[in-house]
């Protein structure tokens, strides 16, 4: 039997790079137009508050797994401390890559931050990851 598909180790080596290039989560308000038509990072209605700087956080320990035939990233969740702001999103990118852009977070409704944030992202699995193929 043959069975047309990609194969599970050319996703592994599409995603590969995210675990040696510089991930940054960065923060937005509700005014911020961020959609997969989104390319690059942009300061344009990004969170501006106490204990947020431009750019955001950086997103460790980047690993690549695989369930099956699904490949799927994990990282970290992200968190600020002593903070004061309004937030409605993120967007995640890499600077390594010219600030390419790599997802785009909707937290549902705007979220009050303070004293401290955490981005809390998906379970790392095959069903929930952010990032999977």
């Amino acid at each position: 039997m043959i069975a047309q598909t990609i194969t599970t180790s050319f996703k592994q080596d599409i995603l590969q790079s995210l675990t040696t290039d510089v991930l940054k989560i960065a923060l937005y308000t509700g005014a911020a137009s961020l959609d997969a038509d989104t390319t690059i990072y942009t300061t344009l209605n990004e969170v501006v508050g106490t204990g947020y700087v431009a750019g955001g956080k950086l997103c460790s320990n980047v690993t690549i797994n695989t369930s099956g035939t699904t490949v799927y990233v994990s990282f970290d969740n992200v968190q600020w401390t002593t903070v004061s702001f309004t937030c409605r999103g993120a967007l995640i990118y890499n600077t390594s890559k010219s600030n390419r852009t790599v997802a785009v977070l909707n937290f549902g409704s705007d979220k009050l931050a303070g004293p401290n944030f955490t981005v809390t992202l998906p379970a790392n699995s095959a069903n929930s990851a952010l990032i999977r193929i």
